[in-house]
């Protein structure tokens, strides 16, 4: 029986070789990338993000929605030797302003400007979120964390960069670091992020409450 079995597998596998197929590919489910995509404000500073991955990253915009098919954004990819022309312009962890964040050490140096060409509107803002949103994902498939940054002196970083173009919005990019937990919460509590013991929780609103 066992020689038989074997014999049926090897015939198994020389089929599959002959016609070209390969191992089922395992994928990750949608819920289990959304857990995943944290947003994390100290990365390993000792892991540079590749250029190849950052193209992956933005080439999700070829694909995904957009306001009108417009397609209007541009990016700006930033890798390590240009991080210093970013970093002095950005801020991190509003809520937890006693921090300083990033904290020195644990500073990105990867990011993704997000550029419109055309002045900001809610059909711009429909297609930032989008692509913020599928970029992040996109980085979490692949290993990496990041964050959205809103908060920017977006007049230093068109001059560093030499952008044509406004910039809306930054994805800071890397191997994060941070220990993230969500914590459900009903509509009327406080849904400000806080840390307790290393740990940073972001309170949620639970399903029913969004239900109307």
């Amino acid at each position: 029986m066992a020689d038989n079995y074997l014999g049926n597998k090897m015939e198994e596998y020389m089929a599959r070789k002959a016609a070209g197929s390969s191992p089922r590919k395992v994928h990750t489910s949608l819920s289990t990338l959304l857990l995943k995509n944290r947003s994390h404000r100290g990365f390993d500073t000792s892991f540079k993000v590749r250029e190849d991955q950052l193209r992956r990253i933005v080439g999700v915009n070829c694909r995904i929605p957009s306001a009108r098919n417009a397609q209007v954004l541009r990016f700006r990819m930033v890798l390590a030797d240009e991080a210093c022309k970013v970093l002095p312009h950005i801020r991190l962890g509003g809520a937890l302003p006693e921090l300083h964040l990033p904290a020195e050490g644990s500073e990105p140096n990867a990011f993704i400007v997000v550029c419109s060409t055309v002045p900001e509107d809610k059909w711009v803002d429909i297609d930032l979120g989008i692509s913020a949103q599928s970029m992040l994902l996109q980085a979490v498939e692949i290993g990496l964390n990041g964050i959205c940054i809103g908060a920017f002196d977006k007049a230093k970083i068109a001059e560093s960069l030499g952008l044509e173009f406004e910039p809306l919005l930054i994805l800071a990019l890397g191997r994060g670091t941070d220990h993230i937990e969500l914590v459900e919460i009903g509509e009327g509590e406080n849904h400000s992020y806080y840390r307790e013991n290393g740990v940073r929780y972001v309170p949620k609103v639970r399903l029913e409450e969004l239900i109307l």
